[in-house]
């Protein structure tokens, strides 16, 4: 099992969330760790929620998904990049 930590790259001019460079969104298991996360946009994760459960798990040396680096939010003109970082547990 691996947390997953989405840390904010690029914000663009205009964020709902407020989000600015360097705000987490922290995963932890099935959870958001509200402790370690600064802001959770409830845009940014409906994008990000099919990634999570992969990303939070053992994956294949050679699956597409464990290269994923960096992540946004689903607005195409205000996109909001995270960083994704995984740490074993």
């Amino acid at each position: 099992m691996y947390k997953v930590i989405l840390e904010v790259v690029r914000v663009p001019q205009k964020c709902a969330a407020n989000y600015k460079v360097g705000d987490k969104i922290v995963v932890d298991d099935a959870s958001i760790d509200l402790k370690e996360s600064t802001n959770v946009c409830l845009y940014a994760l409906s994008s990000l929620m099919p990634y999570l459960t992969p990303l939070s798990r053992e994956l294949a040396e050679n699956d597409w998904m464990s290269k994923v680096a960096e992540l946004s939010c689903q607005d195409p003109h205000n996109a909001v990049k995270f960083k994704v970082t995984r740490i074993r547990k």
